[in-house]
């Protein structure tokens, strides 16, 4: 995951991301709660990815493990809730 923390270093990356999570709906940037930050938003998602985890596993794991904490940018925050993540998740990601 050494690989893939050095490339998620790249801020194009993030600003890819934010601004893909911001066209989700035309008013996401300024009505609603405050999502996740991209940059954590994209770490999960290539998380969940790798290890072929479902979104409640993830959340479990995350959780649990300080070393995915660090790696996903989540820290001492609060764990994002998996049921928003499973129910948007086709909207964030093409197949």
């Amino acid at each position: 995951m050494e690989r893939v923390d050095a490339m998620l270093e790249d801020d194009a990356i993030v600003t890819a991301v934010h601004e893909a999570l911001a066209q989700r709906h035309p008013q996401s940037r300024g009505r609603g709660r405050r999502g996740s930050p991209a940059e954590v938003v994209l770490r999960l998602l290539i998380l969940k990815h790798v290890r072929n985890w479902s979104y409640a596993v993830l959340e479990r794991e995350v959780r649990a493990n300080l070393v995915y904490r660090d790696f996903t940018r989540v820290g001492a925050d609060k764990m994002p809730d998996a049921r928003p993540w499973a129910l948007g998740a086709s909207r964030w990601v093409r197949r």
